[in-house]
């Protein structure tokens, strides 16, 4: 198995992810290789929690153009993790 800490990149803290957080919902950066069982025992591993859904989203970078040099920002792949009722996750 993939070690939990290059399975979650970072936690994603957006006004989106912030909002969703009272029903449960978490927001990670994971790996572009992770599935979602790993990113479930990653983060079940790291935060102490049980989680109940996984689900994924591949975010495509996009064009943009600095001065007169054009160039795309990379893709990422994005996880919001569900976790059971009455649990939360402690992020300081």
């Amino acid at each position: 198995m993939i070690d939990a800490h290059d399975v979650i990149l970072k936690f994603l803290q957006t006004e989106k992810g912030t909002l969703q957080t009272g029903l449960g919902k978490y927001f990670f950066e994971v790996s572009p290789t992770a599935n979602k069982i790993d990113i479930k025992k990653a983060v079940e591993q790291l935060y102490k929690v049980h989680v109940r859904k996984v689900n994924t989203i591949k975010v495509f970078g996009r064009w943009k153009r600095v001065r007169s040099v054009p160039g795309k920002t990379p893709d990422w792949k994005k996880a919001i993790v569900t976790l059971r009722a009455g649990e939360k996750i402690e992020i300081s």
